[in-house]
């Protein structure tokens, strides 16, 4: 008898609750083309997570008809990662803001990385705390100025994708909210991957940080400030593809004239590149959201799986020594001997 095909909708994967985050805010735009991507995925809702943690961004779960986690102020990738290792089957995302995951839970997300546990990571940027109205994030610029920052905020900010990359990341990207064909795209590039995944994605905050990423992601002005890139081609941008990328003397992606360079001139995007320096560099090519920045994928790499390992070594430790007796063991007295 075989197994009777179904067609999943956008409606497969809406909880029916209203979203509820400020009118205009960016995280509708995400909701939706997540919702819309998903049943293009052959994932079943049952078969799908969603842990958040804390901030506008963790509202996500809520509204998503699958199996959700509202975690705790930063541990969302902690959370994830035991879902991961006890449930392997289940297809995880982890749902995040840049204060979030960067801020109480830094340490949670690069070991959640450097691990490779098989997560779908993805961290709104809106450069700014939302949910609690408006402080500077790890994120925010030198000389922000916020209610907790009277006088300007003296702190240097992360760049996220280099978090990311310095964490040996196997899959690094970055999308925005103002492109949901983008979004969707690098969202199912994320889900292909198979290990620790994190996608940037920056997020409008129009409340407490309007008009943040305007100097890159105005219709007017996208095309000469987006550098999209693609594998195997040489990373070239502009209008009229008048701009290019290249690497100077001391290994530094600069943003040239391909008049200037040539063609031949440019640096040709290599995003399976085992070594991470390169995607690194790329990284660092703007280091303010009102610079020529790269989007797409940076890094797509493959290195073996945590949970896999870890379930690999339980298989074999069972084979050799046969099932354990757990009531035999917490009975036995204060120490025992692991062999």
């Amino acid at each position: 008898m075989t197994e009777e095909v179904v067609t999943l909708t956008k409606k497969d994967f809406e909880s029916g609750e209203e979203a509820r985050w400020c009118p205009g805010c960016g995280d509708y735009s995400i909701l939706t083309a997540v919702q819309m991507l998903l049943p293009e995925l052959d994932v079943k809702p049952e078969n799908m997570v969603f842990i958040s943690g804390i901030g506008c961004a963790a509202r996500f779960p809520y509204y998503m008809r699958t199996y959700g986690v509202h975690g705790i102020h930063g541990r969302a990738p902690a959370i994830a990662t035991g879902v991961a290792l006890a449930r392997p089957d289940l297809n995880v995302w982890v749902i995040g803001g840049d204060g979030d995951m960067l801020s109480i839970g830094g340490n949670h997300l690069i070991h959640a990385l450097r691990r490779n546990v098989n997560l779908k990571i993805m961290m709104f940027n809106n450069q700014i705390y939302g949910l609690t109205k408006g402080q500077y994030s790890p994120t925010s610029e030198i000389g922000k100025v916020t209610k907790s920052t009277p006088f300007g905020s003296i702190d240097y900010p992360f760049n996220p994708l280099s978090v990311a990359l310095g964490a040996e990341a196997t899959f690094v990207a970055r999308t925005h909210d103002m492109d949901r064909k983008h979004m969707q795209a690098t969202f199912k590039r994320m889900h292909e991957h198979k290990g620790a995944a994190f996608v940037e994605v920056f997020q409008n905050c129009n409340v407490f940080n309007d008009g943040a990423f305007d100097g890159i992601l105005k219709r007017d002005v996208r095309g000469d400030m987006l550098i999209q890139l693609t594998h195997g081609e040489p990373i070239r941008f502009g209008s009229e593809g008048q701009l290019g990328v290249a690497v100077n003397e001391f290994g530094e992606p600069r943003v040239v004239e391909v008049s200037a360079v040539g063609v031949e001139g440019l640096l040709v995007h290599d995003e399976h590149r085992a070594d991470p320096t390169l995607a690194f560099a790329l990284s660092r090519l703007a280091n303010s959201p009102t610079m020529p920045t790269p989007v797409g994928v940076f890094r797509d790499v493959q290195r073996p799986i945590y949970e896999v390992e870890v379930q690999a070594q339980l298989a074999a430790t069972l084979e050799r020594n046969g099932p354990g007796d757990l009531a035999k063991i917490i009975a036995s007295g204060a120490t025992w001997t692991v062999e």
